[in-house]
């Protein structure tokens, strides 16, 4: 299954493949485990696919990028290379993931931006977030977008596979201060388009995205039969 969430309207239908090429942008990167595995019915994060655990397959595919964060309670996971931060937010879903995540960049002065993906994506590659930063316009310090999104092949926004810049913070957590959880949230608080001004979100086409990384965005909420 993939997120919920209204069509998006505007998308990167004919950019340049740059998946390939040295984006010249400085990532960092997230990757939230703190939940509870609810609908899984076991902890997911060491759920094996051909032989390797979820947690594995994502951590792999954000190699590229430093600081590497491991959004989770102290002592659950061992990742070498990565750096658990426990939620500031314990048990209130990704967004609070994402607002400890940009926390901890906001206090370093680089990377500006976060690759940020959630746990139960056993299909991101290396190749895919190349392609959504190959797509990021303006310098770190000053971005024309805020955030770069692929889209699925229902033309839906995909937040939990996504690039995030860390001005994004005091939204992020204004968000969470008035009780929101979803995601989703913050997407209807960006301007989908190519360049929106400095509040907007830049989206990447579904057929980009499967030409670098089939399957992007499938997700495993339950065990496979």
């Amino acid at each position: 299954m993939k997120s919920d969430g209204p069509p998006a309207p505007a998308y990167l239908e004919d950019a340049p493949d740059r998946a390939t090429v040295d984006h010249g942008v400085a990532l960092g990167a997230a990757i939230t485990a703190g939940g509870q595995s609810r609908r899984f019915g076991r902890d997911k994060a060491l759920y094996a696919v051909q032989g390797v655990p979820l947690l594995h397959r994502v951590a792999a595919s954000l190699e590229e990028s430093a600081p590497k964060l491991l959004i989770a309670p102290a002592g659950r996971y061992a990742l070498p290379g990565w750096t658990t931060r426990p939620d500031l937010r314990p048990g209130e879903g990704p967004l609070a993931g994402l607002e400890t995540a940009l926390s901890v960049l906001a206090g370093a002065p680089a990377p500006q931006w976060l690759a940020f993906a959630a746990v139960d994506l056993p299909n991101l590659t290396v190749r895919y977030w190349r392609l959504l930063a190959g797509q990021i316009v303006g310098d770190s310090a000053r971005p024309v977008v805020r955030a770069v999104l692929g889209l699925d092949d229902r033309q839906r926004a995909q937040p939990l596979a996504g690039l995030y810049h860390v001005s994004l913070l005091p939204q992020v957590t204004a968000l969470l201060d008035a009780g929101e959880r979803r995601m989703q949230a913050l997407l209807e608080h960006l301007t989908p388009g190519e360049a929106q001004g400095t509040a907007g979100s830049l989206l990447v086409s579904s057929k980009r995205v499967e030409a670098v990384c089939p399957g992007a965005y499938l997700n495993l909420n339950t065990p496979p039969p």
